[in-house]
């Protein structure tokens, strides 16, 4: 009897301790495969692409959105990274005055949402203000996709430096994957930017059926 009331201390401590393993590889479990299908998407675009392919995008160091929180703008709530994880989000840098390279990204971003149909809910769209002033209303228009917030210095660092107009493509992860260069032809860049999203939509199966 004594034996099993100094074991049982013991017993409780290694039962604890393996509950906190299992714990563990549970949470791990759980995390491959939320990024599993991100990385499908990742190795399937770039590293085992189909032959004759050609990217139109520039692939860049998948960098993480900082967890800062940018106020958001045109009558809008706060943004925070997480909002934008579990679907793919066309992103890009603009004054409020929206200069024309500007309104050629919300244009083109615009076309590349709607052109993915019945994968249109897979896909946001991000306009980062740079400066303090009320956003043009007349680029708001037919946009009530568009997400508005004021970008800070954290945000604009993880975006490498690119010309205005250009739209960053970010990941389910919350991660920047991807720059697309302003393009004067409207149409050739929405048709461009496009396809490869529609690959990656293709090889990912993140938010089907509406957003996760």
């Amino acid at each position: 009897m004594t034996t099993a009331r100094l074991d049982s201390p013991v017993a409780d401590a290694v039962a604890k301790k393996d509950a906190r393993g299992n714990g563990r590889r549970t949470l791990l479990l759980l995390a491959f495969i939320c990024i599993l299908p991100v990385l499908a998407s990742y190795f399937m675009f770039y590293v085992w692409p189909p032959q004759g392919r050609v990217n139109h995008g520039d692939l860049v160091t998948p960098t993480p959105l900082p967890a800062t929180v940018l106020p958001g703008a045109g009558g809008q709530g706060d943004l925070r990274s997480e909002e934008l994880e579990g679907r793919w989000t066309l992103l890009f840098v603009g004054p409020a005055a929206c200069t024309e390279a500007c309104a050629r990204a919300a244009y083109v971003s615009r076309q590349v949402r709607i052109a993915q149909a019945k994968e249109m809910a897979r896909v946001g769209r991000v306009w980062l203000l740079e400066d303090a002033a009320d956003p043009q209303v007349s680029v708001l228009e037919r946009q009530a996709d568009l997400r508005l917030a004021r970008a800070d210095a954290a945000w604009l660092a993880a975006l490498p430096s690119a010309a205005p107009g250009s739209v960053w493509l970010i990941d389910p992860l919350g991660n920047v994957m991807m720059h697309f260069a302003d393009d004067v032809d409207t149409t050739a860049a929405a048709r461009a930017m496009s396809k490869d999203l529609q690959r990656l939509l293709k090889y990912s199966a993140l938010g089907r059926g509406g957003r996760e």
